[in-house]
């Protein structure tokens, strides 16, 4: 039985007071609300982990109740419940983060297992941050997000370190979003897309004459970002001169504007990200060592698309359901065959390379089943992971891949395990492998879907 927390809003009292009679007696706390308004009242004095809440309210619709429960709560989960059943609505809702959509009459049974499964993934697999997502829920982006957590409720800086197409600024974003600064502003600023004249006005700001052209003064990012955050993107393209001027930035906290005598008082947040190792560029006397050690407050690594193969198939379905047409034209399907060779991939250009791919897909093929032939004008797969031996691996998923909503997800990865497993002969090491994932997460998935442990050795 579980014991959490669920805001009920519905404008119609019998079906308030039946589902939250429901919800009490499977031991929830339950807070009902009568309508938009009252919810968003409610919600606003004390946050739920969970809403379920009527799509059509007489004062407002679920979708606008939504986007204001996600700018106070930006990882509540949302399930809608209708009366009136629309695909474009249901597809509409899933795209813009609600976690399910149920239509009624509803079966409570069927609610109280979506719920359950909302809540236990709600913090591990969707997180996110405005109109854009953290997706995945292996074990090295749950300890990532997890530490990004703890980090957002400090005040330190953060330096993280990545491949290109993982996500930095995602990452960034996610710990302005959860930390108490996240009503302030959040200002970027990529340190490689400007010339050097050009980049320390961008940084520090320019009094009037500063030079030829400055004929007003102009505030910097830094003060842009004052009470904020600010992100330093590919921090390791800072040109040597500039360095100096940062790291007394981030030491004092105030700036210098070009020709200006007077520093002005900053209260930032810094996070710096690099696709470069650091430590490397210090050795070869490109970035100063003492910038270094001031900027790696709390270093942070995302891991890699190879080393997180296990999100291949969700993040799939999130660029599918994204990226997808919005007229009645089916999205592309993904047969077992393609996807294992997806998963198998060793994705050089990572999260990017694979959305670029759903986004070629949806292009050129809307409607259509594609095998792994889709993907020979792609990079081949990674040797260095085996592929799935048999062609039936993820057959019975492939149907599911591009269909965003309902609970074709979860069978998904169910029927992802099983077909992996079956091909490999029950051999749970073998098709931790094929799969790109540890033992543990093998065995976990296996009691998750409660697959017989005795028949995978």
């Amino acid at each position: 039985m579980i014991t959490s927390q669920v805001l009920v809003v519905d404008d119609e009292a019998p079906m308030r007071a039946a589902l939250e009679g429901h919800f009490v007696r499977d031991g929830w706390d339950v807070v009902t609300a009568h309508g938009a308004n009252d919810a968003l009242a409610k919600f606003r004095r004390g946050p739920c982990p969970l809403v379920v809440t009527d799509m059509r309210m007489p004062d407002g619709d679920g979708m606008g109740v939504m986007r204001r429960l996600r700018e106070m709560s930006p990882r509540v989960g949302i399930i809608f419940l209708t009366a009136f059943a629309s695909v474009p609505d249901a597809v509409r809702a899933i795209r813009e983060g609600a976690s399910d959509y149920l239509v009624k009459p509803v079966c409570f049974e069927q609610l109280r297992e979506v719920a359950e499964r909302v809540l236990a993934r709600a913090s591990t697999r969707v997180h996110s941050v405005r109109e854009q997502s953290i997706i995945g829920e292996s074990e090295n982006l749950r300890a990532l997000l997890d530490r990004a957590r703890h980090v957002a409720r400090s005040e330190m800086d953060v330096l993280v370190e990545a491949e290109s197409g993982t996500g930095k600024e995602l990452l960034a974003r996610l710990i302005h979003q959860t930390s108490d600064r996240r009503n302030r502003p959040f200002v970027a600023v990529n340190c490689a897309a400007f010339p050097e004249a050009l980049l320390e006005s961008e940084l520090f700001g320019h009094a009037r004459g500063a030079f030829t052209g400055a004929v007003a003064a102009k505030l910097g990012k830094f003060e842009l970002a004052h009470t904020g955050t600010l992100l330093l993107d590919e921090i390791g393209e800072l040109p040597l001169p500039l360095q100096p001027k940062l790291l007394r930035a981030l030491q004092e906290r105030e700036v210098d504007r070009l020709g200006d005598t007077r520093p002005v008082r900053v209260d930032v947040r810094v996070i710096a990200t690099t696709n470069q190792p650091l430590p490397k560029l210090v050795e070869a006397g490109k970035f100063r060592a003492d910038l270094y050690y001031r900027l790696n407050v709390v270093p942070m690594t995302i891991p890699p698309l190879r080393e997180r193969r296990e999100d291949i198939p969700l993040l799939i379905q999130h660029f599918l359901a994204k990226h997808g047409p919005q007229d009645e034209t089916a999205a592309p399907e993904f047969s077992g065959d393609l996807l294992a060779r997806l998963v198998a991939h060793s994705w050089p250009g990572n999260i990017r390379e694979l959305e670029n791919l759903c986004r070629r897909a949806i292009a050129l093929h809307a409607g259509q089943s594609l095998g792994a032939e889709f993907f020979d004008d792609g990079a081949p797969s990674s040797p260095e992971t085996p592929r799935p031996s048999s062609g039936t691996v993820l057959a019975a998923a492939a149907g599911l891949a591009g269909k965003p909503g309902g609970g074709s997800l979860r069978e998904m990865e169910r029927h992802l395990l099983e077909s992996t497993l079956e091909a490999h002969g029950g051999n749970r090491t073998h098709a931790a492998q094929a799969l790109g994932i540890c033992a543990r997460t093998m065995r976990n998935k296996i009691r998750e879907y409660g697959l017989p442990p005795r028949r995978y050795a």
